[in-house]
């Protein structure tokens, strides 16, 4: 009799993998607001003012705003802060991290043709970090119904909402791991692991049961560690036609690497007079993320008076080629308390591609002499487009048909103002992201504030900026089956000072 598994999915390169999930298509889409501390002190409401190498980012035609040429360096600190509730239960969970946001040059060209209404050109190379990754969150409860084993049952009973049979026990005993996709690999594991058994001990049988003590009451807990990061570095060119409109164009080269450990730990205290019956399961998934990408932004600046300026932006989408590897453990055990002994195993899985949604953005700034503007940005992302070019998981080809129905269109405000007083500049913002998902509470809308000061010593500014967002979470802790999870308000605390040089 199977007492307690302790075993690690193990395969080969050319086993399939349902590590696509619609969260992961929403973490590759998004970009958040970095870059210098001058255009985070703004909310990054650039997009018809140019003038700064994190505006290249909303407007490519912004390089030729500048007068001179230009390097900058930004350092930041983000503090983020989780607090989650699960079934009445709060935890709180805290975490730090400094990087590199933003290096980047520019080099302007006046045109000495005075004849000409070409005025200026202008080349630019920046690289910032669109997406940091690292964050902890921790959450514990008492779950009254529903448990684990309602995960490994999903995969191993039919599924008529994706054409999905039972999988036969014959499979399951014949196989081993790397024979199997991910999804029949959860149905082995659950089997082996004595969280789920069939209905009748025949090779035909195709219908499961789960063997973990009913009653509800399970006390459960979720620890989730992520570390990485999206990069991004922008090669740029834009022209200045009459020192009234602008064109830009960026060719984008992509990084991305994340890796995430979640540990789930379930234990229950029914039924623990009978040694058959499970008493705590431990479940740990490993992910690693890793790769490249391309992407192009064309945009356009126009002076329609001395004081109003109107931009228009395109982003195409990013065309990624992605890596996995998977690393999954999982221990049982029932009432007697018998223990197996560890493996250490993990899966490197076929390269694959992701095409995030493409971005239009609207702006509008009004420039008040020298001494101050106010700017307003408009942008728009339909996640629902994202797509996975291959679907490599038989037994749930329906990925990017779960992508169109659950995600939606988002729109993004950003709205920004500078006042200057001599050397000094202080600035504010605000931001509003709807929630790429349908439903709103997946992942709900991000709402943030910031401000800022900066001073001009000449050929050297320093600027500081500090910004804050807000944003509630409320995805399961598993896709299927088991889609229990906690309800978690972020807070981010982000503090970002840059070394501007003019050249």
């Amino acid at each position: 009799m199977k007492k307690i598994i302790y075993v690690f999915i193990a395969g080969l390169s050319f086993a399939s993998v349902q590590a696509q999930e619609v969260r992961d298509a929403v973490r590759y889409s998004q970009n958040n607001i970095m870059g210098t501390a001058r255009y985070q002190a703004m909310s990054g409401a650039f997009g018809a003012l140019g003038g700064d190498l994190s505006s290249l980012n909303v407007n490519p035609a912004g390089s030729s705003v500048f007068s001179n040429n230009q390097m900058a360096l930004t350092f930041g600190n983000t503090t983020t802060n989780n607090a989650s509730n699960y079934f009445g239960t709060n935890f709180n969970e805290k975490s730090d991290n400094f990087t590199m946001n933003q290096a980047g040059a520019v080099f302007v060209f006046k045109n000495g043709n005075r004849e000409s209404k070409w005025k200026k050109f202008a080349i630019a190379i920046n690289y910032e970090n669109t997406n940091n990754f690292d964050n902890t969150s921790f959450s514990a409860g008492v779950n009254p119904t529903n448990s684990v084993g309602d995960y490994f049952l999903s995969f191993a009973n039919a599924n008529p909402l994706k054409q999905q049979d039972g999988i036969p026990l014959g499979l399951i005993k014949e196989s081993t791991y790397y024979q199997l996709n991910y999804a029949d690999q959860q149905a082995f594991l659950g089997y082996e692991g004595f969280l789920i058994n069939p209905l009748e001990d025949t090779d035909n049988n195709n219908v499961y049961n789960s063997n973990v003590p009913s009653g509800g009451n399970y006390y459960q807990e979720n620890a989730i560690i992520a570390t990485g990061y999206n990069g991004k570095l922008a090669f740029n060119a834009s022209a200045d036609y009459n020192d009234r409109i602008h064109f830009g164009l960026n060719l984008n080269s992509h990084f991305t690497d994340f890796r995430q450990t979640t540990t789930f730990y379930e234990e229950n205290g029914n039924n623990t007079a009978n040694p058959v019956l499970l008493q705590n399961t431990l479940f740990e998934n490993e992910i690693y993320t890793y790769g490249s990408g391309f992407s192009f932004q064309l945009g356009t600046i126009i002076k329609a008076t001395k004081e109003l300026r109107v931009g228009l932006a395109y982003e195409s989408p990013t065309w990624y080629t992605l890596n996995d590897e998977l690393r999954q453990d999982l221990s049982s055990e029932t009432s007697d308390g018998f223990k197996a002994p560890d493996s250490n195993n993990f899966v490197v899985y076929d390269t694959y591609k992701l095409k995030t949604p493409s971005k239009f953005t609207g702006s509008l700034a009004y420039v008040f002499g020298k001494n101050g503007l106010i700017s307003v940005d408009y942008s728009r992302k339909d996640y629902s487009k994202a797509e996975y070019s291959i679907e490599r998981d038989t037994r749930d080809p329906y990925i990017n048909t779960d992508i169109q129905q659950t995600l939606q269109a988002s729109n993004e405000i950003r709205v920004g103002g500078e006042y200057k007083i001599k050397a000094l500049s202080l600035r504010a913002g605000y931001r509003y992201e709807q929630s790429p998902y349908q439903d709103n509470s997946s992942i709900g809308d991000l709402k943030g504030y910031s401000a800022g000061i900066g001073y001009n010593f000449g050929s050297t500014k320093l600027d500081l900026a500090y910004a804050n967002t807000k944003r509630d979470n409320q995805q399961g802790y598993f896709s299927q089956g088991f889609t229990d999870g906690a309800n978690i308000n972020v807070k981010t605390d982000t503090v970002l000072l840059s070394l501007v040089f003019e050249l």
